[in-house]
């Protein structure tokens, strides 16, 4: 029998809400983060997918397929005219969302084409060009560019690289999870060893005084913060080469401080590029390109500038033999052979001047 109080009905039992299903966007970060995919990759792929859906009016994927794909794609490659790999990267990250988000079978895969990338040869820079960009650099800044350059890093592998990385006595730098997450070990160049320490103990100042502080603690690769909690307080995890402000942790609110942001290094060494007075559109990865090649004119077996580059495959250390122009022969041009007289007019002609 139900039971009243005060004339009002009996109290009625509590109603579970089942939990909502999350969000399409949070299943692929979800998916993602599940197969352990780079932040990168993860922020490309969320960009994109947002991108389709918003590209046809917020229409659910699970409502469009091949022909929609189609019209997202050309719309990007025609009226945003976007290059042929950025294209590839939506065209991965829609079949991404199909095959692995929504479990659909993709029959229709092999309809979809994937654009052509033009083969293009990377920028080199001289010996001359990369001591003058150097020169125009001063601080942590300098030293992470001698890094690219001189251990072949890719940008992120210099900016996130740790303490515990830096082998000081061997000379070595160990890469963790570099691109395809694989470790590697490459050279540390004697010539940045002394700036290297003194740089290392202006951090391990700085560290100290952000321990007093109750900081001090980094970011932890996957479930180590939970396996070694004391771990992200160790001098050897923290970031080499530390930002100059702190953050707060919007996961638990522990104030952390940050390596040095990408962007910052990529700006610093615009700004070299352009006070040396270098023509070239060099960049961060102009340095690693630089490190390949040189290594291949010094006679470096190509095996391992590969390894040392980290590249899955030997063909595309190859490219680097391409940039010599000399196709590992050294064949001279047959100008060269006729002599400087033979191919050089006495006198300028005034039909070799416009009017």
């Amino acid at each position: 029998m139900p039971s009243f109080s005060d004339g009002g009905p009996a109290d009625k039992p509590r109603l579970r809400v089942p939990p909502q299903p999350p969000r399409l966007l949070d299943r692929v970060r979800i998916a993602i983060r599940s197969r352990r995919y780079s932040p990168l990759t993860e922020k490309a792929y969320v960009f994109w997918v947002r991108r389709f859906v918003l590209f046809h009016g917020k229409r659910h994927p699970s409502e469009m397929g091949e022909r929609e794909i189609q019209q997202f794609l050309s719309h990007l490659a025609i009226r945003k005219k976007v290059s042929a790999s950025t294209q590839n990267q939506a065209l991965s990250a829609l079949l991404f969302l199909y095959r692995d988000v929504l479990g659909e079978e993709i029959e229709w895969i092999d309809g979809l084409v994937r654009a052509k990338r033009p083969i293009r040869l990377p920028v080199v820079l001289s010996h001359d060009e990369v001591t003058a960009i150097l020169r125009q650099m001063h601080g942590k800044y300098w030293l992470m560019a001698s890094l690219l350059y001189g251990s072949g890093l890719r940008l992120m592998e210099c900016v996130r690289l740790r303490v515990k990385d830096l082998d000081l006595k061997r000379g070595e730098i160990t890469v963790r999870s570099g691109k395809g997450m694989k470790d590697r070990v490459t050279m540390l160049p004697r010539g940045v060893r002394g700036p290297l320490i003194a740089h290392l103990e202006r951090a391990r100042v700085l560290h100290r005084d952000d321990l007093r502080r109750g900081r001090g603690h980094v970011a932890m690769p996957d479930a180590l913060a939970r396996k070694y909690p004391r771990a992200a307080g160790e001098w050897g995890w923290q970031w080499a080469f530390p930002a100059t402000r702190t953050y707060r942790d919007r996961a638990d609110g522990t104030v952390r401080r940050h390596h040095v942001h990408q962007s910052v290094l990529q700006r610093a060494v615009r700004e070299a590029v352009l006070a040396a007075g270098i023509p070239k559109p060099a960049s961060c990865h102009t340095l690693r390109h630089s490190f390949a090649t040189h290594l291949l004119e010094a006679g470096h077996d190509i095996r391992t500038i590969q390894e040392l580059l980290g590249h899955r495959d030997v063909k595309t250390t190859m490219l680097y033999t391409h940039v010599l122009n000399r196709g590992g022969r050294g064949v001279p041009s047959p100008l060269d052979r006729m002599g400087w007289r033979a191919s050089t007019p006495a006198k300028p002609s005034r039909q070799d001047w416009p009017d």
